[in-house]
């Protein structure tokens, strides 16, 4: 027990810890790229990654997408990453990227 502890606290350990797990390859959706990078918590899966727009020239624009589901399989969580992603893209579109109001003025 103190060694699991201890691997947690200084980052090693195994897949099954609490953690980023590797991303998934991003799939391409109107113009949007969306990449599953879901967390590792004690064998579920949080769906959670990243919606980007390629500028060309610059840096991309991004967005961290991040939902409260668990899932206990990687593939599955991945799946339904896209699925939910697709669904705010077609909601939200480009106003994703705009800064949130609640945080302006240093709040």
């Amino acid at each position: 027990m103190l060694k699991k502890l201890l691997s947690g606290l200084l980052g090693g350990g195994q897949e099954g810890a609490t953690g980023k797990t590797q991303s998934a390859d991003p799939v391409e959706y109107k113009g949007y790229m969306i990449t599953s990078q879901p967390d590792n918590q004690s064998g579920q899966y949080r769906v959670s990654g990243l919606i980007s727009r390629p500028q060309g020239e610059g840096e991309d624009l991004e967005h961290r997408f991040e939902r409260s589901d668990m899932l206990p399989s990687r593939d599955a969580c991945d799946a339904i990453m896209i699925t939910k992603a697709q669904r705010y893209i077609d909601e939200v579109g480009d106003d994703m990227f705009k800064p949130d109001p609640r945080h302006e003025g240093g709040r």
